[in-house]
């Protein structure tokens, strides 16, 4: 029997169980749903080779699902853990096995988000959301150097639009929040909105705090033949941070129980970011050409304190202040030469300069392991190690993409982008007493090509029916990142490079099934890694191997199920790691903190009015927690669910995240040697919303 003729009946079986009462339920066509990560033009999901994932706003406010975390949890081969070394409000994401935190690059509205340096996750903002975009591998053509193994790009309501609501809740441990997203008075010729989100995040340990204050204003101005549009952003940071947990052998210390904090008495994690965006679209002979400029400004007090990996309950503290100024700037030109072309040719530039000062107490106090004592402020701590850092940071890239409809099946997309990257680093320690200073600068420039090249083939379509079979090669790096540590890193490390393949295949059935199936590949070199010692260092190479799944299928308009899975096979192929005594050969073992298996399931019942209810299940399995692959962890199972009622203009909803309460490790720290953070504890809220709309 012919595919067509198989597929069609399959088809006709969808629709059939997909009408009720003689009438077919009429819902939207997820596959013709736009995104513009991967070519910052819309573009059709089908018609991308590359695996992107799509979370409407809608659903993040169903599931309530106000962090990285959460919002993710329905991605497969994606997991983003909530907290570590950036403080609670923060998260480390992986993808494609590789669980670093500065590995993919978080883009906020077209620009990036913690710019030159590292992402900024702990200011990333979910209220008054459109939409959230993942792309799996690198960019890099369209962001270059500061891509690497993903995208997550969140995108607001554009001016003038909102989801029109405000929103107060309060959580367990005395947890508050409260939001706002609305559209403000408009005219024919300037639209603008508002989001305000305000909350104060209290968990089991009683002296960690996540607390945030956003502000977002948006507004656009006819401006002759195109748009101006501005941007404005106040995100606020008020984080407690928790202690890591230690590790000891092959497993984790007993002797130190769940939420003991050892962290000095006036650690906090605060940061101030100010930003401001401008740009400019117009539209003319040559095609559309958009312009962006934006400015941040970010003011970071930093104070911790880590054990000691003897577990003698001996501790070292800092204390940082940190500013840093990002500025980005894209100029580019979409132009239609043909009907089937379509040409992307621009130019950016990502700038950073930050500066740090750290006053180190190292060996400041001892404090027993069953956490029953709060240990001195850092304020009553000699400093005998005093810290400096100035490192400026400039990525320039002059980019240009293809995209050729060779037939109406057929779609190619290559793209090729020239790469300048440029890195100033003044560093300073002075070890007190007696006085020992050391002052060293240092300067690395890197002149790169990186390609990108795909192609589609939909081989099957019959109304709203269709499969289409995508493959893609990418290469990228990335300079190695900063990580605004405690100690005297003069040195530059080298860059990361990687390279990648991905076939795979995506459609839609009866517009009420969509999937998308791929295999990876992705080799690289020079991964940046944090030893056991707590220094970074360059790791030979790794190669990353597996397949990622995903399908959505709306039994009605109002009530869907999700699923996805993936198997993920991440080794090192070259790395030898020195434990203290001798220098052990890591080759063909498994990275750190990478499962082979991730799978998530979700049930999602969302009228528009009336009883509502999601529940979402993920799964992360077996792991090491070394790279000598002796410390192993068992995989596990977190639920989220959420229950509520929907009026015409108002819902109350009970959620909880955690709901089995389970507490594994899931993020390693790379200040403090040897240790880990664990999952959140059980998590309950209870919401109430206002929609004018």
């Amino acid at each position: 029997m012919r595919i067509s003729t198989c597929t069609g009946l399959l088809a006709l079986v969808f629709k059939s169980a997909l009408t009720f009462g003689g009438a077919e339920v009429a819902v939207s066509e997820p596959g013709d749903s736009l995104v513009v990560t991967a070519t910052r033009t819309p573009e059709p999901m089908l018609q991308i080779p590359a695996d992107v994932s799509l979370v409407e706003g809608w659903e993040l406010r169903a599931r309530d699902a106000l962090d990285l975390a959460s919002a993710l949890s329905l991605v497969s081969g994606v997991d983003a853990p909530a907290g570590g070394d950036a403080g609670p409000s923060s998260a480390v994401p992986s993808f494609w096995g590789l669980h670093e935190f500065d590995a993919f690059l978080l883009v906020v509205d077209g620009v990036p988000w913690g710019g030159a340096f590292n992402p900024g996750i702990s200011t990333l903002d979910f209220n008054h959301i459109e939409r959230v975009e993942v792309l799996k591998g690198s960019a890099p053509v369209m962001y270059g150097a500061t891509s690497f193994v993903g995208v997550i790009q969140a995108l607001h309501y554009p001016a003038g639009q909102a989801a029109d609501e405000a929103v107060l809740a309060l959580g367990s441990y005395g947890s508050l929040r409260g939001s706002i997203s609305a559209a403000l008075p408009s005219s024919n010729d300037y639209q603008q909105s508002i989001a305000i989100d305000v909350q104060k995040r209290s968990y089991s340990d009683s002296r960690e705090v996540a607390g945030n204050q956003n502000l977002l204003y948006r507004g656009e101005l006819n401006l002759g033949v195109g748009k101006l549009r501005i941007d404005a952003g106040i995100h606020l940071v008020r984080d407690v941070p928790g202690s890591p947990v230690g590790r000891d052998g092959s497993v984790l210390t007993s002797l130190e129980p769940l939420d003991a904090n050892f962290n000095p008495a006036d650690a906090r994690i605060d940061e101030d970011k100010y930003q401001l965006v401008v740009g400019y679209s117009r539209r003319g002979a040559w095609g559309s050409w958009e312009t962006l400029a934006s400015y941040t400004y970010s003011r970071v007090t930093d104070i911790r304190g880590f054990l000691h990996s003897d577990l003698t309950g001996s501790a070292d503290t800092q204390n940082q202040h940190r500013s840093i100024d990002d500025g980005y700037f894209d100029t580019h030109l979409v132009s239609n030469p043909a009907p089937s072309v379509t040409w992307v040719v621009g130019d950016d530039l990502l700038y950073g300069f930050g500066r740090q000062k750290t006053l180190n107490s190292n060996s400041a106090y001892t404090v027993p392991l069953d956490g029953s004592v709060v240990p001195p402020s850092t304020g009553d701590l000699a400093a005998n190690e005093i810290v400096t850092l100035a490192d400026r940071r400039l990525f320039s890239g002059q980019y240009a993409q293809l995209d050729w409809k060779l037939h109406s099946d057929w779609d190619a997309m290559a793209g090729i982008r020239l790469n300048e990257v440029v890195e100033n680093k003044d560093s300073s320690d002075l070890n007190l007493p007696p006085p020992q200073l050391k002052a060293v600068s240092a300067h690395k420039s890197t002149i790169r090509l990186t390609e990108s090249l795909g192609v589609n083939y939909r081989f099957w379509k019959e109304r709203e029916n269709e499969a289409v079979v995508y493959a893609d090669v990418r290469t990228a790096f990335k300079p190695a990142a900063n990580d605004f540590g405690p100690d005297f890193r003069p040195n530059l490390l080298q860059a990361e490079q990687s390279r990648s393949v991905e076939v795979g295949i995506k459609g839609q059935i009866a517009s009420r099934l969509t999937y998308q199936w791929e295999a990876f590949e992705m080799s690289l070199s020079n991964l940046v890694v944090a030893t056991d010692s707590g220094a970074l260092a360059n790791a030979g190479g790794e190669k990353l191997k597996g397949m990622d799944a995903e399908a959505r299928f709306h039994l009605t308009r109002d009530f869907a199920v999700a699923a996805g899975g993936s198997y993920h096979d991440a080794r090192y192929t070259e790395y030898a790691v020195f434990d203290g005594i001798s220098v052990i050969d890591v080759a063909g073992r498994q990275l750190p903190l990478s499962s082979h298996v991730l799978a998530t399931l979700g049930v999602l019942f969302n009228p528009v009015q009336g009883l509502n209810a999601n529940i979402v299940a993920k799964y992360v399995g077996p792991r090491y927690l070394d790279a000598q692959n002796v410390a192993a962890v068992g995989g596990y199972v977190t639920l989220d669910a959420s229950i509520g009622f929907r009026t015409a203009h108002s819902q109350i909803t009970l959620e909880g995240t955690n709901l089995r309460n389970q507490r594994p490790p899931v993020t390693s720290s790379e200040f403090g040697s040897l240790s880990f953070y664990r999952l959140n504890t059980r998590d309950l809220w209870l919401r109430v919303a206002y929609h004018w709309s």
